[in-house]
Formats: structure tokens, C-alpha cells, sequence
């Protein structure tokens, strides 16, 4: 008697499940603060983190400086070069975290635009193009900062940086003069 009890209980539950419409993958994301950005997005921004902006640098052979600083006794830099890598990423974490904070005033704005019922073509337009150029911003900050990592660093330390990573089809940029 026990066991048809559960069953009748388990069916009820399933029965009842397949007639509930199915939710969205955004469900919940309707309490965050900025409607398009998780707090950890946000969190990441404000700390001027790659968040993979610069992929297209770092898989073609252009290394951050966060992970060169990372690799110090691995690629055998100098004195000076760390001393350039350190300033690198720290002016590149600075600009990036000034970009963050724009872009998510520029996210906030556009989620305000809907959530005050506010938004027309024109606002629109307007709020999406500050968005995307606080998008570009931030990317752009991080791709040149690997360009500049690549002037400090010998065509022998970025092949090594690029195995270490396990880049091992990387290819090394050859289109620089290093300092060594």
C-alpha cells in the first residue's frame, strides 16, 4: 500500500510537470540589477579583467602581460622586462577599469530605457551605440596591451611562452624588434 502511495505521488508530480509551461534559460536573471549583466560580469569589469577579449591576440601569438608576470622564472626575464611588464599591466588594468565603469553606465542607461517604458527607436539606437563603443574600448585596451607585451619580450621567450601556455600551434609573431 506504502509503495502505491509513491508511485500515485510521483506520478501526480510528473503529470503536473508536463503541463507547466517550460521557463526560459533567463529565468531570474529579471532581479539582477543590470538586466544584461551577471555580478560577476560586472565584478570582472570593475577589476579590468580580459574576460577573453583578447583571444585573438593571446591564441596568435601576442602574451598578456598577467600571464608572462605569471611565468617570470619560465621565460627568464630580465630585470628590465619585468619591470616593463609590471608597468604594462598595471597602466593596462587601470584604462581597463576605467572602461569597465563606462560600459556599465552605458548598461545601466539601456536597461533604464526599458525598465522606465522609456525607450523609442531613436533612444535606442543612441543606448546601443554607447554600449558597443564601451564594448570596443575595453576590448581594444586589452588587445593593445599584448601588442606592447610583444616588444618586450625576445622572438625565443614568446615561442616559450606559447608552449607553456599550450599554444603549441601558436604562431610566434616574428614582426617585432625585442630588446633582445
Amino acid at each position: 500500500m506504502h509503495i502505491r502511495l509513491i508511485l500515485a505521488a510521483a506520478a501526480a508530480v510528473i503529470v503536473s510537470s508536463s503541463n507547466a509551461a517550460p521557463t526560459s534559460p533567463y529565468a531570474g536573471e529579471e532581479r539582477r540589477e543590470i538586466k544584461s549583466l551577471s555580478s560577476q560580469e560586472m565584478n570582472d569589469y570593475l577589476a579590468g579583467k580580459g574576460m577573453g577579449f583578447a583571444k585573438a591576440a593571446e591564441l596568435n601569438g601576442y602574451p598578456g602581460p598577467l600571464h608572462v608576470l605569471e611565468l617570470v622564472d619560465q621565460l627568464g626575464l630580465t630585470p628590465e622586462q619585468r619591470k616593463q611588464t609590471e608597468t604594462l599591466f598595471n597602466d593596462m588594468k587601470g584604462k581597463a577599469i576605467v572602461a569597465g565603469k563606462e560600459l556599465i553606465a552605458a548598461e545601466r542607461a539601456l536597461n533604464d530605457l526599458f525598465a522606465s517604458k522609456a525607450v523609442s527607436a531613436k533612444t535606442l539606437k543612441q543606448a546601443v551605440d554607447r554600449v558597443a563603443a564601451r564594448q570596443a574600448e575595453v576590448r581594444l585596451v586589452h588587445l593593445e596591451t599584448h601588442l606592447t607585451q610583444t616588444k618586450i619580450l625576445s622572438a625565443e621567450q614568446i615561442a616559450k611562452y606559447n608552449s607553456l601556455r599550450g599554444y603549441t600551434d601558436a604562431a610566434p609573431h616574428t614582426g617585432h624588434r625585442g630588446h633582445h
